[in-house]
């Protein structure tokens, strides 16, 4: 399957963190969810991809490519966690700022797209709140003809409601198989409902990169006592956590782990919960 990104031992190094050799792919046609918790690299990672910081190691390929050249920017969207635009234009001063900057730019596309986020043409983007500057910037990158979408926390600051709409846009997106999506996010169950992979980097480093099927589907948790705890083989633990009153143990196969342990209480798994038990519990 050919890949619309490929990230190969991705290294960054700073006085207080590292960038750890982080490799993954994005396929093309397919929607790939970068998730971790504050600090973990996925805003480094994105922007070293990207070549807005310079990169220590590692290769990167954006559509074939590994230098992004004009043709390469032309089809890739952006949009940040923050402020995207110059901050004293409006959106309707911004239009003709794109035409001038993308060949395959549509106007008409732009417009009822603000008109379906109900944004003010006339007024600057310095008055607007985040979740308004957020879609201003999602227009942007849905109105270039863009081949690969990449979205740094793109629906954080916005209601539910817009961030489902902002979720069922995407999934149109990829409907035409030569377009892809990378999105980063904390709210995990948005990306439980569009992405295809999950790519989960910790402190730097890549923990997992799997089909989101995989993880929802089989992955699973038993809770158990002390005594029940200590029978477990442990080649069939992920991960565990000692809480208070119970021991949850992460599996990777809750079918199997439900025929091999007849007795256990197996429970299916959110990504939150994924994420928790990885990052805080106890590996064997």
């Amino acid at each position: 399957m050919k890949n619309a990104l490929t990230i190969s031992g991705l290294t960054k190094t700073y006085q207080d963190f590292i960038l750890d050799h982080v490799s993954f792919a994005v396929p093309s046609g397919s929607i790939v969810g970068l998730i971790g918790e504050n600090g973990a690299g996925k805003s480094t990672t994105i922007n070293a991809a990207l070549g807005l910081i310079q990169r220590d190691g590692g290769q990167v390929s954006i559509l074939g490519k590994e230098e992004i050249d004009g043709d390469i920017k032309e089809q890739i969207g952006v949009v940040f966690d923050g402020s995207n635009y110059p901050e004293i234009l409006s959106p309707r001063k911004l239009n003709r700022v794109m035409k001038n900057m993308y060949h395959l730019w549509e106007e008409q596309t732009y417009f009822q797209l603000l008109k379906r986020f109900s944004l003010p043409f006339d007024k600057q983007i310095k008055q607007f709140s985040k979740g308004m500057k957020m879609k201003l910037a999602i227009s942007v990158a849905f109105s270039h003809q863009s081949n690969l979408l990449i979205l740094d926390e793109a629906t954080s600051g916005l209601d539910p409601i817009v961030r489902d709409d902002i979720l069922d846009m995407l999934l149109e997106f990829v409907e035409k198989e030569e377009r892809s999506v990378l999105v980063s996010s904390h709210i995990t169950s948005d990306l439980e409902k569009i992405a295809d992979y999950i790519v989960f980097l910790h402190k730097g480093k890549v923990v997992f990169s799997k089909p989101k099927d995989e993880l929802i589907e089989q992955y699973g948790m038993i809770k158990c006592g002390a005594a029940q705890f200590g029978t477990f083989d442990q080649s069939d633990i992920v991960a565990y956590r000692k809480m208070e009153y119970e021991w949850q143990v992460l599996v990777s196969n809750r079918e199997k782990m439900q025929k091999k342990y007849p007795k256990a209480m197996i429970v299916p798994v959110t990504m939150d919960e994924i994420m928790l038990l990885y990052v805080k519990g106890e590996k064997r």
